[in-house]
């Protein structure tokens, strides 16, 4: 696979499933709107209040998962990383391409207690179920920025 590929496939998708885990513990997921940038960063805002928004500012880690939910198209993403808040140039960044996919993101701008997340892989699997035998990509942060 790859890379503009790879891309292709999670840009197909405007919605994740994302987990993260409790101050005490617990797992906890939700929905989440996602774009992604060339570097297979995942954006996505939220409200401070959110539990997933409280969990990533107690750790970092993230888990998400993208596709499956297409009957005929059996092909998903898992995907683990380390989140962030970014803030200046960086945040404007992230936000240029999240508006790209949701061009009402600024119309919530006012709203109290809005941050960006950002989410930086340490690992994907790509997996089609469609084809015989299942295709099976997995890739490292390394490999993912020297994938062409």
């Amino acid at each position: 696979m790859t890379r503009s590929e790879l891309l292709a496939f999670f840009r197909s998708h405007i919605n994740a499933v994302e987990a993260t885990v409790s101050a005490e513990g617990a797992p906890q997921a939700a929905v989440v709107g996602i774009a992604v940038t060339d570097q297979f960063e995942i954006v996505f805002d939220s409200l401070e209040t959110t539990r997933k928004a409280r969990n990533l500012s107690l750790s970092p880690r993230i888990a998400l998962v993208i596709g499956g939910w297409i009957a005929g198209d059996e092909r998903t993403l898992q995907y683990e990383g380390v989140a962030d808040r970014p803030s200046g140039a960086e945040l404007e960044r992230l936000k240029s391409v999240y508006y790209e996919v949701f061009p009402t993101g600024p119309s919530r701008l006012s709203w109290a207690g809005l941050v960006y997340l950002r989410a930086r892989p340490t690992w994907v699997r790509y997996t089609d179920f469609g084809k015989s035998p299942v295709e099976r990509i997995e890739l490292n942060a390394d490999q993912l920025r020297m994938l062409e």
